[in-house]
């Protein structure tokens, strides 16, 4: 029997999210941890919509595309299980590849900023959506029909692995297995995806795989010495339902009038977030290179002093002896 989404209650998991939501929220309150407000939340709730009003109106379009590029499939999996298997991995990799292009080019950037445009991090944070990702997301998903994934199971596939998505985007500590934590992603990997500071920046891009940013040097685990800040590098100062989801479009449109030449224009289009034709601003490469530096120089100083110390030491002993 072929195994098809059907098999399993889509309301049932989404249910299970909402009531899991519910229960972070009321721990946060109980406990005081000041991991929601209000204005937040219904932000969220608000991109959640535009988001699913978005994608309703491209359900039929994305749906009638896989299904029409299907017809030219190069291959067909017969056995059920690899089947699904496969095509959950290649779902998986091709959001990764997906997810970094909302990270590296800045026009994606700026459909995908409002996802991390909040300074909170909870459960809610998950339907934070990028508003105009159905537009295009279809594209990046095109090779899993043409891998003879049917369009009903590639939807499915990314329903599945959108849900394991939104639960690890929590602050609860939780402890899994190394082997798990290698292979997954965890709320601890995903803490640092959303976070603004330099080091963590467009690090661990996966959905459900963390391998992927292992493999393409991507990944950065979460480091005591480095708390957390949640949000962006620089927050707009208006966080209205409008503004919300154009800022970083105004941003941009500002920076191609500035650029003196045809091809900055174009780079300030394609190149990553904070690049800039003066050097005003840096990529996020740039500022983490410069902070390795930073560090590897004041790690040299202390063992430098070290040293100093040592003989500064030895020499007053042999003085006095």
């Amino acid at each position: 029997m072929k195994f098809t989404g059907s098999d399993i209650s889509v309301g049932g998991l989404f249910g299970f999210v909402i009531v899991l939501t519910l229960v972070e929220m009321y721990f946060s309150y109980a406990h005081d941890k000041k991991l929601y407000t209000k204005r937040d939340t219904w932000t969220n709730i608000y991109l959640m919509t535009a988001a699913v009003i978005i994608n309703l109106g491209m359900k039929t379009a994305t749906f009638f595309l896989l299904e029409y590029c299907y017809q030219f499939r190069l291959f067909q999996i017969s056995n059920v299980w690899i089947y699904w298997l496969v095509l959950i991995l290649a779902q998986d990799f091709l959001y990764w590849f997906l997810h970094t292009v909302g990270h590296y080019v800045r026009f994606f950037w700026a459909m995908h900023v409002t996802h991390h445009s909040s300074e909170y991090f909870n459960l809610t944070t998950g339907f934070r959506s990028t508003v105009f990702e159905p537009l295009y997301r279809v594209f990046f998903y095109l090779p899993l029909a043409f891998m003879g994934f049917t369009a009903m199971d590639i939807l499915f596939a990314y329903l599945v692995t959108q849900i394991y998505g939104n639960l690890v985007h929590t602050q609860y500590k939780i402890n899994f297995p190394k082997w798990y934590e290698y292979v997954f992603v965890t709320p601890s990997h995903h803490r640092v995806h959303h976070a603004s500071n330099v080091r963590y920046l467009d690090k661990n891009m996966g959905m459900v795989l963390i391998l992927w940013d292992r493999w393409f040097g991507t990944f950065q685990a979460e480091l005591p010495e480095d708390e957390i800040k949640y949000g962006l590098t620089t927050q707009p100062k208006d966080t209205g339902p409008v503004n919300i989801i154009f800022h970083e479009f105004i941003a941009l449109t500002a920076d191609v009038k500035k650029a003196p030449t045809f091809m900055d224009k174009v780079r300030y289009i394609l190149n990553p977030p904070g690049w800039s034709h003066d050097g005003s601003t840096k990529i996020a490469k740039l500022m983490q290179q410069e902070l390795r530096e930073a560090e590897e120089l004041e790690k040299q100083t202390k063992e430098n002093n070290k040293v100093k110390g040592f003989n500064d030491q030895q020499r007053e002993l042999s003085s006095t002896g």
